[in-house]
Order: structure tokens, then sequence, then C-alpha cells
């Protein structure tokens, strides 16, 4: 996945000459991407400077080699009041894959995101499935960081941290909400997998009233 910058992609089987657009991530445009199914080799060429993402899982192979265009990805806006983020949606569960979910997530400055608080670490048929998460986060300006917390209902991880420009923070279990500070918008890659592949989560009870018209509580 092209984070910033131009490039061509060989796999054994195919040619992707001359990908990319955006410059920065920060340009909030979709980015471009290349799917390649396991034991496939893969060569990249920077065109330009270059910040990329290599996203993978464990996979049957079940698809060939695919350009994922900026066109092809969904874009979304969630949530209201000072919860609201811009999400581009480049390898969804509609869309064919093995086992990879792949998402970036923008927030700008003093807002929240991956919030309410959710999680997706426990199998539950039709209401939450099992996926092991990663957070990319990039920060406008740079020198910027974000308060990240990773916890469980009983509070055997219960972890809080500040990544910074390019830190990445792995979610093996639990919640997982982010809150930019002000002055510094937010942009994060999220990468998911696990032996389900479809994005079902719980909400933390005691957040949940976030999502109601409840809040914002003030106009």
């Amino acid at each position: 996945m092209l984070v910033a910058g131009l490039a061509s992609v060989k796999t054994t089987k195919a040619d992707f000459p001359d990908l990319g657009q955006r410059m920065s991530p920060f340009e909030r445009t979709p980015p471009w991407s290349v799917y390649v199914p396991p034991q496939d080799k893969v060569e990249v060429t920077a065109d330009s400077d270059l910040e990329l993402a290599v996203c993978s899982a464990p996979g049957k192979g079940s698809f060939p080699a695919r350009v994922i265009r900026p066109q092809d990805v969904g874009v979304e806006h969630r949530g209201k009041g000072r919860n609201q983020r811009q999400v581009h949606n480049i390898l969804p569960d509609s869309a064919q894959a093995d086992c990879l979910l792949v998402v970036e997530v923008y927030t700008d400055e003093g807002a929240t995101s991956s919030w309410p608080s959710h999680k997706h670490d426990t199998a539950l048929p039709g209401r939450e499935t099992q996926l092991e998460e990663t957070y990319y986060h990039r920060f406008d300006p740079p020198q910027g960081f974000a308060f990240q917390r990773v916890y469980t209902d009983d509070r055997s991880l219960d972890a809080c941290m500040a990544p910074y420009n390019h830190d990445v923070v792995m979610v093996p279990r639990g919640y997982h909400p982010v809150a930019a500070i002000a002055g510094y918008d937010s942009y994060y890659l999220n990468v998911m997998a696990g032996p389900d592949r479809r994005w079902l989560f719980s909400w933390e009870e005691d957040h949940a009233w976030i999502n109601s018209p409840d809040y914002p509580r003030h106009d």
C-alpha cells in the first residue's frame, strides 16, 4: 500500500507500472495498493520518494494479484461531535482477500477515533470476530503525537501510550481508542487479520452511549 509517493510493482504473473498519486497521506485522497497472494514474489520500484506499507497475514492464495485503485476505495465519514473521522476502506470484508482487512483513518486535531471503545478479540457467531490489529501512526505537523490505550475488561492488559510519527501500536486483544491532541491531525493505517474475515465488534458498555442521541451533550 502506497502511503505516499509513486512506484511500479511486479509479481510473477502481473506488471503494475506507474502507481501512485498522493505525495503525503495528509492529502486525504484514497491510496493506491496492490494485493499479492501468498507464495507469489513481488518487486517494488520506487519512482519517487516512497513510503510503502507492507500489510501481511497468512493466506491460502485464493485470489490473484490485483491493483486496488483510489476509485475502488470506499470513503466514509463516521461519528459526530468531537468523535468524527474520515475512513478509507482499502480492503474491507466485502472485497476479495484471504485474511487481510486494511483501512486508513483521519482524525482532526483534538478529536477521538476508534471510539466509543470497541473490541474484536472473541469469536461470537454473528456478533464479534477474533481479529488482531496494528496501528501505523502519522501526524501533521510531524512532531505531533496521540494518546492510545489498549485494555481488556478484566484489565489483564491495560497499556497507555503516546505514539509518535511512524510508530506502530499492536492490538492483540481488547479495546483500543485513540485521541488526537490539539494542533496535530492524526492519520493511522489499520491492518487486521483473523480466522474469520469479517469486521464484527462489541462496544464497551460504559461508553456506548456516545453513539446515542445523548451525544454531543451540548450544541
